[in-house]
C-alpha cells in the first residue's frame, strides 16, 4: 500500500508543499525538515521537524525511520544521505547524483563526459585567477556552489568589471547568444522507465537572473522540441536519475541546443504542469520515486505562467487587492506560497494561465502582469 510508505522530504519551500498536496492524492503522509519552523509545508504536514538539511545530525536523526527520503533543494549534506541509505533508507536523487549537481563546474565535466552539449566553460580560483583570463572576456561567472535563484551570477564585460566579481571557485562561461531559454522537465523511476514534458520557454528579469515568466508549449518547433527531449532524456539515464529533473537550456541564435544547468528536483520552470498537463510534476516525482509507471505528460492546453516577486512597497491591502483582481480573471490560477518573511525580489507565489490557443494565454498574461505592476 502507497499509505505505508513513510517518506520525507529535506526543504520546506513551496515546492515541498506542492509536492504534499500530490501525496495526499495518494493517501500518503510526508515529513518535512527545514530551519524554519514557518516555512511554507510546515503548516502541511503533521511530521514537521525543525532542522538544517546542511547538518549531518539534523540530516540523519530525521532520515532513519524513514523508508524513502527525496529533496525539494539541493543544498544539503550528502555525507548524512550516504550513511542513511547504508541504514536501507531509500534516497532519491542519490546521493552521488545531489553531490554532482552541488558542483556547477563538476556537473558540466559530467555532461561532457557523454558527449551532452553544454555551455563552454572554465573553473577559476578567484580574482586573481580571473585577471589573468581577461583575454576570453566577456563572459558569464558563476559561483561553483550555492548559486541559487539568480544569487551567484554575473557578467564580466572587462577587466573593470573583475573588481567586483565573486572572489572564490567560479565557473567563467562563454557568452552565447542566446535567443530563447528553455527548460524540459523529464523523469525516471527506480525501474528506469523515462517520461518527458513539452519543452517551455523561459523569460527571465534581467536585474536579478531570476524566472519572470514561462510559455508553454515553447515556440521552437517540432523538430527543436523533440531533440531537446532527447537530450532531456539522455541526461536523467546518464545520471541513472531517480525522480524529476529540469533541463535548464539555451536555444542559440545559431539553432544549436546547448545545457545550461540541471536541478534534480521539482523546479520553478514545472509549475504549470498542474493545471496545463494530465499529470503534474509533484505526482510525478512521487510515481517515480515509489516506482509507479510514470503519469501522461500531455499538455492538455497551453498556458503562461508568471512569477509573483515579491514586492515590499506594496502594503498587505494593496496586496490583497492584486490578489482580489487575480482571482476574478477566468482561467487564472493563483498559487501563493504564504511565505512568512517579505523580502524584495523573493518569488511568492506564481499564477498559470490555461487558454485554447498560446496567443490568447499571452494577451491574458499581459493584463495580469499589468495588475501585479
Amino acid at each position: 500500500m502507497l499509505s505505508s510508505k513513510r517518506i520525507g522530504i529535506l526543504g520546506g519551500g513551496q515546492l515541498g508543499s506542492m509536492l504534499i498536496r500530490s501525496a495526499i492524492d495518494f493517501g500518503t503522509d510526508i515529513a518535512v525538515m527545514d530551519k524554519d519552523a514557518q516555512s511554507p509545508a510546515a503548516r502541511y504536514t503533521r511530521e514537521f521537524v525543525c532542522g538544517d538539511p546542511k547538518n549531518h545530525d539534523d540530516v540523519v536523526n530525521f532520515g532513519k525511520g524513514l523508508d524513502i527520503l527525496t529533496v525539494e533543494k539541493e543544498d544539503v549534506n550528502v555525507e548524512a544521505l550516504k550513511e542513511l541509505r547504508i541504514m536501507g533508507v531509500q534516497v532519491f536523487p542519490s546521493p552521488e547524483l545531489i553531490e554532482l549537481i552541488q558542483d556547477k563546474f563538476t556537473q558540466k565535466q559530467f555532461l561532457q563526459r557523454y558527449g551532452i552539449p553544454v555551455v563552454p566553460g572554465i573553473a577559476v580560483n578567484g580574482k586573481n585567477e580571473l585577471k589573468d583570463l581577461s583575454h576570453k572576456l566577456p563572459g558569464c561567472l558563476k559561483k561553483r556552489r550555492g548559486g541559487y535563484d539568480g544569487a551567484g551570477v554575473m557578467i564580466v564585460r572587462t577587466e573593470k568589471d573583475i573588481e567586483r566579481a565573486f572572489d572564490g571557485p567560479c565557473v567563467l562561461e562563454d557568452l552565447v547568444g542566446i535567443k530563447y531559454e528553455l527548460s524540459v522537465i523529464v523523469s525516471r523511476n527506480v525501474s528506469g522507465n523515462i517520461a518527458c514534458y513539452d519543452p517551455v520557454m523561459m523569460v527571465f528579469d534581467n536585474e536579478r537572473f531570476v524566472l519572470d515568466y514561462q510559455l508553454c508549449p515553447a515556440n521552437i518547433g517540432a523538430e527543436l522540441a523533440t531533440k531537446a527531449q532527447n537530450i532531456a532524456k539522455q541526461v536523467a539515464e546518464k545520471l541513472e536519475l531517480v525522480g524529476i529533473l529540469a533541463v535548464e537550456m539555451f536555444l542559440t541564435t545559431e539553432g544549436e541546443i546547448l545545457v545550461n544547468e540541471l536541478a534534480p528536483r521539482p523546479h520553478n520552470s514545472g509549475h504549470h504542469t498542474i493545471e496545463a498537463c494530465v499529470t503534474s510534476q509533484y505526482e510525478q516525482h512521487l510515481r517515480a520515486i515509489l516506482d509507479l509507471p510514470p503519469g501522461d505528460t500531455t499538455t492538455k492546453a497551453p498556458s503562461v505562467m508568471i512569477n509573483i516577486l515579491e514586492n515590499t512597497s506594496l502594503n498587505a491591502d494593496e496586496v490583497d487587492l492584486q490578489m482580489r483582481a487575480l482571482l476574478a480573471s477566468s482561467n487564472t490560477h493563483v498559487h501563493w506560497y504564504g511565505k512568512k518573511e517579505r523580502r524584495e525580489g523573493r518569488k511568492s507565489g506564481h499564477i498559470t494561465i490555461t487558454a485554447p490557443a498560446i496567443d490568447q494565454a499571452i494577451k491574458k498574461a499581459e493584463i495580469i502582469r499589468s495588475i501585479l505592476k
